[in-house]
């Protein structure tokens, strides 16, 4: 333990919040956002862009509440809540002048999952996504389109994937056009269509390679903008309904575009990442200039224009969390910030106490480059914990991690692995995991970052923990059934994935594609793979300790995954210890949850890494 070291500061990190996700409002006065540790959930609340005020609480509930839309006219928003993670969610409005007052809009804890739930122009038709027909009154594998008349309560089809997809519709601000994604030509591709709202039409609009992903949203009512994947890189474009014609704006292999987004005022924001870093930029469609946003370290995601002129953005560094800011596009400084959260006045945390990230790189075993964010503790204790991100298909970055912080402050160097696989560095090296499928040489990836901690004296051999979320769990499987004790000497997967088999068969049905587009098929159609691949099938060859985490309403890596491998580890007597939490979906949310879990994640690694 370091000097520093107070096992109650997860406590006091509890009590600093950090905005997860942001929206400003079609007017630009107020930002809407998600923040967690203000309540004992995720809760949304609302601000003025001009600081004139502070934060006030448009819901407060035991359950996860997240945003989704402003109304057109700004005057309300609409959000999602589930119940215990479950992530059968319910829509609310809540007008913003009435906060805390949820008015109930779809069926609450449904039969279905649903996605979206905008509020079109006419301010009672709502648009979403559902897997189900309500006409029968069956789930469905697909996801279809609905229009939802909140006055009729009637729901009408628009549209009909055949195929199961993670569909999020939008309409355009006229409310005559509707753009969604599917993915019925093949798993791994994700292609856009167009429907007509006055005729009924639906047509495919973008697509670029029925093995390839594009990404759309409205610039304006009669433009597309997007982005395009080819086999190396990323594009990015606009497409005109009036003219039935593309313009591609940047189409640069050497370029890692990785997300835009469109500001209330249709300015087109364009995220480039550099070696995990983010660099957005601000994309004039009629002349191509491209405007860098304040180079700061960590990550800056620019939201849109105040009317002020400011911009609003949330920004964050490992040792600051995400937070909601005011800035001028020519800053370079991050002491010139305006917060508009007053943050640090809600918390016992200072920022002295955070530990920032550096970025290191080493060889995998087949040579490639893998980078990693390193939080070093003072003085140096020789032991360490590899933190696995989950996706696959996302990174770290260098960004607030309060599992991580608590780590460092109880005497743990942290390495935050970008295994192969990770976005972050362009197209070739998010596909390369597809070359082996999950639990290829990703793992190998993880397992070097190991063995670089004992290289460069930040851990001993025997002396090494990991833990993750998601994949970040199922990765903590494969290298405690895997490596010998000297490299993993103990593991505590987090909702993670144990039987491919099983895994597949019981998720939601719009994350099935993907289970298959890594894999590189069904268990059905490559079966051999499916188990050759699942950790569950190893637990024999554990060496080191062992801790399983679950959530108790996981509808993603489901408690099945659970079920079936604690029976394995019993028919081998391999010893392991159990955490679950029943009031939890996919991965530990509640922030008293998260206190008992750190806590006991701490003793655990401190007991078998220093035994």
């Amino acid at each position: 333990m370091t000097a520093e070291a107070k096992p109650d500061f997860v406590q006091d990190l509890m009590t600093l919040p950090r905005v997860l996700y942001a929206k400003l409002s079609p007017d630009r006065r107020w930002v809407a956002y998600e923040w967690l540790n203000a309540h004992e959930n995720c809760d949304v609340f609302v601000v003025p862009t001009d600081g004139s005020a502070a934060p006030v609480a448009l819901t407060h509930t035991p359950e996860y509440t997240g945003l989704l839309y402003w109304t057109p006219d700004s005057r309300a928003v609409i959000v999602n809540e589930d119940h215990d993670g479950d992530e059968a969610v319910a829509l609310y409005r809540v007008d913003i002048e009435k906060p805390l007052e949820m008015q109930r809009l779809t069926e609450d804890r449904p039969p279905f999952y649903l996605r979206g739930g905008q509020l079109l122009k006419d301010g009672k038709t709502l648009l979403y996504s559902a897997n189900y027909d309500f006409d029968k009154g069956e789930a469905l594998e697909p996801t279809w389109v609905y229009l939802h008349d909140l006055e009729s309560g009637a729901r009408r089809v628009i549209a009909r994937p055949t195929k199961p997809a993670w569909v999020h519709p939008e309409a355009n601000k006229a409310g005559t056009h509707v753009l969604y994604p599917r993915a019925d030509r093949h798993a791994a591709g994700r292609q856009f269509h167009l429907i007509d709202l006055e005729t009924g039409q639906d047509m495919e609009l973008l697509n670029f390679g029925d093995k390839l992903k594009t990404y759309a949203r409205w610039l304006d009512d009669t433009t597309v903008a997007f982005v395009a994947d080819t086999e190396t890189h990323t594009r990015v474009g606009v497409y005109d309904l009036t003219k039935r014609h593309t313009t591609w704006l940047i189409d640069d292999p050497a370029r890692a575009i990785e997300d835009f987004r469109i500001t209330p005022d249709g300015q087109l924001v364009v995220e480039e990442i550099q070696d995990a870093v983010r660099k957005p930029f601000l994309l004039n469609v009629a002349s191509g200039v491209e405007s860098l946003f304040p180079d700061l370290p960590g990550g800056l995601r620019p939201l849109g224009v105040a009317l002020n002129g400011q911009w609003v953005g949330i920004y964050g560094a490992a040792n600051r969390p995400p937070d909601l800011v005011r800035f001028r596009i020519e800053e370079s400084d991050e002491t010139t910030l305006f917060t508009l959260t007053r943050m640090w006045e809600r918390t016992r945390v200072t920022p002295d106490q955070l530990r920032a990230a550096r970025s290191i790189t080493w060889a995998a075993p087949d040579g490639l480059q893998i980078q990693g964010w390193l939080y070093k503790a003072t003085p140096n204790p020789k032991r360490a914990i590899l933190y696995i991100h989950g996706g696959p298909t996302s990174h770290s970055e260098n960004a607030y991690n309060v599992q991580i912080q608590y780590f460092v402050s109880q005497g743990f160097n942290v390495l935050d692995v970008n295994y192969r696989g990770s976005t972050g560095f362009g197209v070739p090296y998010r596909e390369k995991i597809k070359d082996d499928g999950w639990g290829g040489r990703e793992q190998e990836d993880i397992a070097a970052a190991a063995q670089k901690l004992i290289e460069l004296g930040l851990a001993e051999p025997g002396r090494v923990g990991v833990t993750g979320t998601s994949y970040g769990g199922y990765s903590s499987w494969c290298q405690i059934t895997r490596q010998p004790r000297d490299v993993i000497a103990a593991a505590v997967p987090i909702c993670g994935m144990t039987d491919l088999i099983v895994d597949h068969d019981t998720t939601r049905p719009d994350l099935r594609p993907y289970s298959v587009e890594m894999m590189g098929g069904a268990p059905d159609e490559i079966p051999d793979k499916y188990v050759e691949r699942s950790p569950i099938n190893y637990v024999q060859d554990i060496q080191g300790a062992l801790m399983i985490v679950q959530g108790g309403q996981d509808p993603n890596v489901t408690p099945e995954n659970m079920r079936v491998v604690v029976r394995r580890l019993t028919e081998h007597d391999i010893p392991y210890e159990l955490e679950v939490f029943g009031d939890e979906g996919h991965g530990i949310v509640r922030p008293a949850n998260r206190v008992r879990l750190y806590k006991k994640m701490t003793e655990f690694f401190s007991r078998t890494l220093d035994g």
